[in-house]
């Protein structure tokens, strides 16, 4: 390796409050164009701000949950620029004293464990909305996002590639979402990354010229970005093709390059200076602790729990606590039917298979989970087959039935007469010659073309099982 890449982020994440950090209005994401708007967010003159105290707590969750230390007198600044999306012309954040400082994160790759070490947590509020109309050529203003709170934590350069990268951002995801400090949906900007990137000789200890890609929202365009953005620095500075400048770049994921923006500015172009609308906020030992208390199991936790109390495998065990979704359903269904190998595996294997069919994310799955338990139990209890299970699953999560219901009503209960499957076997054997000629030549993959074809003539609701014996005992004895 002739180059080594450096990397450091700056990941922003929105804050699970109902309210705005510095007014009243709704902080839900979805709503109409400039509907959650008023006079204070949308920056009219005199309108004092109100810090939301809720915000601050979540900013302490996210401390705690990443090993930071915790200021105990923050204060507020203002960050002063101009862009269409910011109404006062400068933003409300933390620069001189930041609610939390270094921190750090264990991630852990093919190369093992890391420790990534963060430069500081602060909390601001989040900017308005461009929204480009290409067909009239004009842009238009949304301010609902206008003063979300928001954190941003800040790492130090200690990425070297994408993969670090990646387990990270999932990392982070993990232990905020679990806290409940953000839901991190990166789809619906809740969760947004600028990568910090430049590309230097290996072995130096000077850093390269250092360009920005901003608010990257999804992994698989950050792993592109990082991959086209490292090799353009190298062709540069191998080649000379171009003059590696310091700037920020946008993903254009469609031609899958990065494109300029603008040049980066430095911390002195944004004249930050204390707020002196805002008073600083003293935090005691006794609110640290109230909310240290209030924190729910964390996503190691219940990797904890799960692999040594409930004795399942880490591979499982990882996939579940990777994902609050996840693990909510996992929960909520063994509430309902305690047996967690079982449940584990149909979430993985089928809920997962369904999720990626219909292209959506583990977030977006929606499911009742005590129908979830109800039809575990009906394939567990033998009462239907798996066959039928998994068709009974996408009733549940298209159409909401309930499962005991439906398989009386359809008549898809288990048939376990031995007599009906011994006839169906027989009847099968004498339609398909060739194939029990193939068996008998020791060709062994016809059993499995047959066990379909008896399935199928069984109309799917055979005990596979069953099946299986019969149709073996048959073969034998030809």
């Amino acid at each position: 390796m002739k180059y080594e890449i450096v990397m450091g982020l700056e990941v922003h994440v929105e804050l699970s409050t109902q309210s705005k950090l510095f007014c009243g209005c709704s902080a839900k994401f979805g709503a109409d164009a400039n509907d959650n708007v008023c006079p204070a967010c949308a920056g009219m003159p005199g309108m004092p701000a109100v810090t939301n105290q809720k915000a601050v707590d979540l900013g302490i969750d996210a401390a705690i949950v990443t090993n930071s230390q915790i200021t105990r007198t923050m204060t507020f600044d203002k960050k002063n620029y101009f862009y269409p999306d910011l109404p006062t012309s400068y933003q409300i954040t933390q620069w001189f004293a930041p609610i939390c400082r270094n921190g750090w994160v264990e991630i852990e790759t093919e190369r093992g464990k890391k420790k990534i070490t963060l430069k500081q947590i602060h909390i601001e509020e989040d900017a308005g909305k461009m929204v480009h109309d290409a067909r009239s050529g004009t842009s238009m203003l949304d301010f609902n996002r206008t003063s979300v709170p928001l954190i941003e934590i800040v790492s130090n350069p200690d990425f070297r590639d994408a993969e670090e990268v990646i387990d990270y951002l999932e990392k982070l995801r993990a232990l905020l979402s679990f806290a409940g400090v953000s839901d991190c949906k990166m789809q619906e900007g809740s969760m947004r990354c600028d990568v910090n990137i430049s590309v230097r000789p290996a072995g130096s200890e000077k850093l390269g010229v250092r360009t920005e890609m901003k608010n990257m929202n999804s992994l698989k365009a950050i792993t592109a970005a990082i991959a086209f953005e490292a090799n353009r620095h190298i062709d540069a500075i191998e080649t000379g093709s171009e003059v590696l400048i310091q700037e920020t770049r946008g993903w254009d994921d469609d031609k899958g390059i990065t494109f300029s923006m603008r040049e980066k500015e430095d911390a002195t172009d944004y004249r930050y200076f204390p707020n002196p609308e805002l008073m600083p906020i003293v935090i005691s030992d006794e609110w640290i602790e109230r909310v240290r208390s209030s924190l729910p199991e964390t996503s190691q936790d219940k990797f904890v729990r799960m692999t040594q109390t409930l004795g399942l495998p880490e591979y499982d065990s990882s996939i579940i606590t990777r994902s609050k979704a996840l693990a909510d359903i996992f929960d909520q269904t063994m509430a309902h039917f305690d047996k967690p190998k079982e449940v584990v595996n149909w979430i993985i294997v089928e809920l997962l298979g369904i999720a990626k069919g219909d292209n959506k994310g583990e977030d977006d799955i929606r499911i009742d989970c005590r129908k979830f338990a109800d039809l575990i139990r009906l394939v567990d209890e033998k009462a239907i087959n798996r066959n039928v299970g998994k068709k009974l699953l996408i009733k549940v999560l298209e159409e909401d039935v309930d499962p005991e219901n439906y398989v009386k009503e359809h008549g898809l209960g288990m048939l376990t007469d031995t007599s009906l499957i011994d006839k169906a076997v027989s009847e099968v054997l004498a339609e398909n010659p060739k194939s029990v000629a193939e068996f008998k030549e020791g060709k062994l993959k016809v059993v499995g073309f047959l066990m379909g074809q008896i399935m199928k003539k069984m109309g799917g609701k055979a005990d596979p099982e069953a099946v299986k014996s019969i149709l073996q005992s048959q073969l034998d004895q030809l």
